[in-house]
């Protein structure tokens, strides 16, 4: 870093806003008092002058600051403005007016835009309205599929006026779970103005011109292309594949087809980045040279050219990275100034930090440049590797496992999954999308404004290989066994492996100069009478193997001949020492023994675990025992509405709780397998979420209440099973599961006596019952159990076991509904704790007041999802204790 003060600069400034970011208080302070007492350290280690480590002390603090005063001022000012709580705003209805600050989204019965507003007021007419300044996301339920066209006229740019209730994001119900208002505050967004019928949105004034013209200009051209695109590609599995892939529109790519892709670690293709700024700024080069341009011209030309690229492909953080860095380029090529790419990346790092800190914290942004600095940093440790390869060939090799290195901690950590495919498809299919298909898509697309036929025919080829692609994909995500499950790391195991895996890198590159101390890249090698008469004699020269001469050698300046003609004498008889032999082999220790530490599943010490997962109206529960088995009890569903003439109001991509929940919080707390899927019966709220869960976990068995619904959604998940070799085992009174020896499931309810599998259109009675005896602890899951079977169990089990001495905790049957959790059954099983499993606000009422009095009465301590989001428990020795995600009001 000393010979580059500009990437020392960002080092330290990014450093100062994530610390920032993370910690606050005390722990802040704390830290900078300790790397005050470090700086005489850092001066002996780095060796650079005191005046140096204070400036780069002074930007790290400048950096910390920078973080805690944007986010600062970042509050929201509408409570203020309407000079009420924010607690009373939320619900509240309001009048406002604003302009449209982002494209309109419309998707099924639901469109949505940032709106800016200019003014703020109440409902009624009378009332004044006050001059604000600040972004709120406004989303707009349709109410007939006609409005869709009426949504989708309006646009960036436009002043409107409409009538809607705020409401406040919510936050993560679960540990660890996706946090919407957070994510709205990295886009300076506070609340939700949400309104009914398109009729809402009033227009008063259509594309006039304001600071939004520009974007509104981009946002119509991305619309137009898309529609040529649409010409250009009729199968829309394949226009939108291309979309993505050419104009970076990811919104009309197959869901299906978008999740195989992200299996493999094949996103980053369909998004804008370095490759397609790199693309675009060559073909102009090449075509105004065509042209007869200056050189001079032309790179003015293309430096003005790239903001115009960047705004039409979506402005992503990925895309500014590259187009800043693509303009940097070009304005030294045009006033022949030396270029570095690290200094170059660091500029725009600093140049998009100080325009937003949040950038920080997105996901495109981490990836974006972390891989491009690791492609700088780690590339070249690796390419001498791939040396004997040819240069195409070795070149691609290195940049695909670099790559892959350097962007697996982030792939964990965001995404929680890791395909041991993943490097072989990008490899593969990588360059075929990027040098064939890319191209072809891109002169289909520019065709299609003139040439529909030349268009389509130039589109077949591309076509043809997307169906390859496609079935590739299908074929390797086939192999389950190779995409492995992590759980997320902290940041600190993320640090250490960049650390490690750098010094492990740089011991292999001076191994392999070592082994083979020849010229590793053979387009530079000068093979010229003073190269051999200075290698005469070395290793070198004896371990020569002459290569061709490439094209343009003789262009090649006599002082860089020189130059590395002396680099490569004096490197020709490196040896590795028995001290770096060690080395090597204790970084391969430690990197061996990070991966081990990232993959395992997080200790609970020898405790059990039950986790009572928020998934709105429905159930599912997480049981991790002390010798860390996982059973998963129910997984959610969502319940589909939208069939036939409501069609329409299908989202593309509609939200399903086990996919988008249960999943991810598996794989995000190390589940590797389940144990047993627990069942508990067929309605939706609890069986809807068991194919997500059953094609992204490896499962061991499957238990359910042994019978049938008569719909297709069991019998799918039966078929599945049977695909998976899957045991399925029915449920029945008496049965006994025993994970470990601190574990015990005793099967209570349905008795299961038929040999064959009946269906049972009621399922309620049909639950699965059972208790949980765990680390000393006991539970009792009742599913959606009724009063009716309630009083018959105890009718049959009371007479022999009347001395019951109860459970610690009872899981409420049925979310609450009142026709369960009778005055007998609390009176026989005297829980100690209730957990109630309910949707925050749901249509049916649950809980319900009369069952939350009986359990007042018992005595139990009530502990609710609706209110207090997640609930875990941790068991050990006969002590349980809890925590829940959302604070709640006292009592329950």
């Amino acid at each position: 870093m000393n010979n580059r003060p500009l990437l020392a600069a960002t080092v330290c400034w990014i450093t100062g806003l994530g610390a920032a970011r993370l910690y606050s208080g005390e722990v802040l302070l704390g830290m900078w008092a300790g790397i005050i007492f470090m700086l005489p350290l850092a001066v002996w280690l780095c060796r650079i002058s005191w005046r140096k480590t204070l400036l780069y002390f002074l930007i790290l603090t400048a950096g910390g600051l920078y973080w805690e005063l944007y986010d600062h001022f970042q509050a929201s000012r509408i409570p203020q403005v309407l000079n009420i709580g924010s607690s009373e705003l939320d619900g509240r209805t309001v009048r406002a007016e604003g302009r449209i600050a982002s494209p309109v989204e419309v998707d099924g019965n639901k469109a949505e835009f940032e709106l800016e507003l200019t003014a703020l007021g109440d409902t009624a007419e009378s009332a004044q309205s006050r001059e604000i300044s600040e972004k709120v996301l406004v989303q707009v339920k349709l109410a007939a599929q006609e409005e869709q066209n009426t949504a989708r006229a309006w646009s960036r740019g436009d002043r409107i006026t409409l009538a809607g209730a705020m409401k406040s994001p919510e936050a993560a119900r679960n540990f660890g779970g996706f946090d919407y208002r957070n994510y709205l505050k990295t886009r300076q967004i506070h609340w939700l103005l949400q309104s009914k019928g398109a009729d809402s949105v009033v227009i008063l004034e259509a594309g006039s011109w304001s600071r939004y013209s520009l974007l509104h200009w981009s946002d119509n051209a991305r619309i137009l292309l898309g529609e040529r695109m649409d010409t250009a590609f009729a199968p829309q599995i394949h226009a939108g594949f291309m979309k993505g892939l050419v104009l970076g529109i990811t919104d009309d790519i197959d869901p299906d087809l978008y999740g195989e892709f992200t299996r493999l670690g094949l996103t980053h293709i369909l998004a804008i980045s370095g490759m397609h700024v790199a693309v675009f700024t060559a073909a102009l080069l090449y075509m105004l040279r065509l042209l007869r341009f200056t050189r001079e011209s032309a790179l003015w030309i293309v430096f003005a050219l790239v903001p115009a690229y960047v705004l039409i492909t979506g402005g992503s953080p990925s895309v500014v990275r590259a187009g800043i860095m693509a303009m940097i380029g070009l304005y030294a090529a045009r006033r022949g100034l030396l270029k570095d790419g690290l200094n170059t990346l660091c500029a725009a790092a600093i140049m998009m930090l100080l325009w937003n800190p949040y950038l920080l914290v997105n996901v495109s942004f981490q990836l974006s440049f972390l891989v491009t600095a690791g492609l700088m940093i780690y590339g070249p440790l690796l390419r001498p590797v791939f040396s004997a390869w040819p240069p195409a060939l070795g070149g691609s090799a290195s940049i695909t496992i670099t790559a892959q290195l350097v962007s697996f901690p982030l792939t964990i950590f965001y995404f929680n999954q890791f395909s041991l495919l993943s490097t072989a498809a990008n490899f593969v299919l990588v360059p075929v999308l990027t040098l064939i298909v890319l191209p072809l898509g891109a002169a289909a697309l520019l065709l299609s404004f003139g040439w529909a036929g030349g268009a389509r025919l130039l589109a077949w080829p591309a076509e043809r290989l997307n169906e390859l692609t496609f079935t590739l994909v299908k074929w390797l995500n086939g192999f389950d066994g190779y995409v492995t499950i992590w759980p997320s790391s902290s940041i600190w195991w993320v640090l250490a492996y960049y650390g490690v895996l750098y010094g492990l890198l740089r011991i292999v590159k001076r191994w392999w100069d070592s082994r083979s101390p020849t010229f590793a890249e053979y387009d530079t090698q000068p093979l010229t009478a003073e190269l051999n008469r200075i290698g005469q004699g070395s290793r070198a020269h004896e371990h020569h193997r002459p290569r061709p001469e490439p094209l343009g050698l003789s262009a090649v300046p006599e002082w860089s001949v020189s130059w590395y003609a002396e680099g490569a004498a004096k490197y020709a008889g490196v040896r590795m020492t028995g001290r770096e032999y060690i080395a090597c082999a204790g970084l391969c220790l430690c990197f061996l023994a990070l991966l081990y530490m990232g993959y395992r599943t997080p200790d609970n010490g020898g405790a059990g675990l039950v986790q009572f997962i928020d998934v709105g109206q429905g159930d599912s529960i997480l049981i991790t025992t002390p010798a860390g088995r996982h059973l998963l009890v129910d997984a959610g569903g969502t319940m589909d509405f939208n069939t036939g003439k409501n069609a329409w109001k299908r989202r593309k991509d509609p939200y399903e709780v086990g996919a988008k929940t249960v999943v991810p919080l598996l794989k995000q707390r190390g589940v590797h397998q389940l144990d047993a899927l627990i069942l508990t019966h067929g309605d939706q709220d609890h069986a809807g979420g068991m194919q997500a869960v059953l094609e992204g976990i490896p499962v061991k068995s499957l238990i359910f209440n042994g019978t049938l619904t008569g719909k297709d959604s069991i019998d799918g998940l039966l078929q599945i099973c049977l695909e998976q070799d899957i045991p399925v085992y029915g449920a029945s009174r008496g049965l006994e599961l025993k994970p470990d020896g601190q574990t015990r499931l005793l099967f209570m309810h349905p008795e299961n006596k038929k040999e064959r599998l009946p269906v049972a259109e009621e399922q309620n009675e049909q639950s699965v019952v059972f208790l949980l005896e765990m680390a000393g602890s006991s539970f009792l899951f009742t599913g959606d159990m009724d009063a009716a079977v309630e009083q018959l169990w105890i009718g049959q089990e009371g007479a022999k076991n009347e001395r019951h001495e109860g459970v610690d905790v009872l899981k409420v049957a049925h979310h609450g509904s009142k026709t369960s959790t009778s005055e007998e059954w609390l009176s026989y099983w005297k829980p100690a704790t209730a957990v109630i499993s309910a949707g925050v606000n749901n249509t049916y009422g649950h809980p319900n007041e009369g069952v939350l009095e009986r359990l007042n009465r018992s005595g139990a301590d009530i502990y609710r999802t609706d209110v207090q989001g997640e609930i875990q428990m941790r068991v050990s020795g006969g002590n349980i204790e809890i925590r829940h995600k959302l604070a709640a009001p006292e009592p329950l």
